[in-house]
């Protein structure tokens, strides 16, 4: 039996009967086809940021820590090969010194690559994707033991089905060996961190959306403020500034400056909206906090926007798209607060967000995407056995 597991917001603890940590591809078929041949299962884990049991597995434990070197990078045809287990604060490091930089990141920088991408971690941005939308190619071993190149790796297009299968894939296509990132040279960020009422941001959102390369907002239910942040290079500023106190502004690389520190634990449910109606979404997500949950919130609700993408089961599938999260501190209960709150982000279109807390399974999901069965049929394909599920995957992908 294996060491606990307990993942980083302490929301998640199992037991698994193995735990693995594999140096690379080969020993990685290796696990998968003794799991397959002795009738038992295979999940992989990165850094175990997930609050949703995805990782979780009463057998085999595949963790992805030792595989984390850039395998090769081309500055000329910007891109790079990435082992899967590579944290991003280090993968930003690695790439910069090759001269190259990834699109976005997200609001930490302590994942696993391979774990942000599987879940659709993404920054904000009306015009960038998530993470896994620069995923353009890579290698995986699928539930029969078989190594599996696709995308620019396999010499196929980005428009390719097993590519955006694989772009978030949620660890049920197989274990990711080797990833393709498309990137963009390195490159430098301004960050200023505003503090203002949020009245001010709402009647300003779309042009702080628009004039500003990255903007997000934090609101405090219980003071009504907003923390903006605003991610721009250096010089292309636009002059719409908020008014209030300016709490932060730094420049320097971008993989420094985009994520930010997390020293307390906290859990989170984000839901992607539609862009049109995000800001409404928002503005009744804030009235009910403010009448039912405002005594019992200690932390914030965060907003941000992604551009749309191709990915079969992205949360930004085909659409421009506003993030509500709402955030409680890992000391304080979240069930009540969240289960109230979800109904509500549902009924403008939501998707929930694979890495955070929500109660949606496969039959509402299904309405949520329009090639889910196609994504259901390729899963099925390369994992036939079921080798990479487990009880919370069946029940989000309808094998229960």
């Amino acid at each position: 039996m294996a060491d606990r597991f307990t993942n980083w917001s302490g929301s998640l603890r199992f037991t698994p009967s193995e735990r693995r940590e594999p140096e690379g591809e080969e020993e990685v078929v290796r696990i998968v086809r003794e799991a397959r041949d002795r009738g038992r299962t295979v999940r992989p884990v990165g850094s175990g940021h997930s609050s949703t049991p995805l990782m979780t597995t009463e057998d085999v434990l595949v963790s992805l820590k030792r595989m984390v070197d850039v395998r090769s990078a081309d500055p000329r045809r910007m891109r790079a090969a990435v082992s899967p287990g590579i944290e991003l604060a280090r993968l930003g490091a690695e790439l910069a010194d090759a001269g190259l930089g990834m699109e976005n990141l997200g609001d930490v920088d302590y994942q696993s690559l391979a774990g942000a991408i599987a879940t659709g971690t993404h920054g904000s941005g009306v015009r960038l994707g998530n993470l896994s939308s620069t995923l353009i190619g890579g290698t995986l071993v699928t539930g029969t033991g078989d190594t599996l190149p696709f995308g620019v790796d396999a010499g196929e297009d980005e428009h390719h089905d097993l590519l955006r299968a694989a772009q978030v894939s949620l660890g049920a296509l197989g274990v990711l060996t080797s990833l393709t990132l498309r990137l963009e040279p390195a490159y430098e960020l301004r960050r200023t961190n505003w503090i203002t009422h949020i009245d001010w941001v709402l009647e300003n959102f779309d042009e702080l959306v628009e004039t500003n390369r990255s903007m997000d907002f934090y609101w405090y239910p219980r003071s009504d403020l907003a923390q903006i942040r605003l991610l721009n290079v250096p010089g292309e500023e636009p002059e719409l500034t908020p008014p209030g106190r300016l709490k932060t502004d730094e420049t320097g690389p971008s993989y420094e400056i985009i994520p930010s520190a997390r020293d307390l634990r906290f859990d989170e449910m984000e839901y992607m909206l539609p862009f049109d109606n995000g800001l409404e979404a928002f503005g009744e997500a804030r009235t009910r906090i403010k009448e039912k949950h405002r005594a019992r919130v200690a932390w914030r609700v965060l907003v941000r926007t992604i551009a749309p993408d191709r990915g079969m089961i992205s949360t930004a599938q085909g659409r421009s798209t506003v993030t509500v999260a709402l955030l409680q501190n890992a000391s304080l209960p979240h069930e009540e607060y969240f289960a109230d709150m979800e109904p509500l982000l549902r009924s403008f279109g939501g998707r929930p967000h694979w890495g955070k807390k929500h109660s949606l399974s496969a039959g509402e999901l299904r309405e949520l995407y329009p090639e889910w069965d196609e994504f259901q049929r390729i899963r099925r394909a390369l994992d036939p056995d079921g080798v990479f599920q487990n009880d919370y995957l069946r029940q989000l992908l309808d094998e229960a």
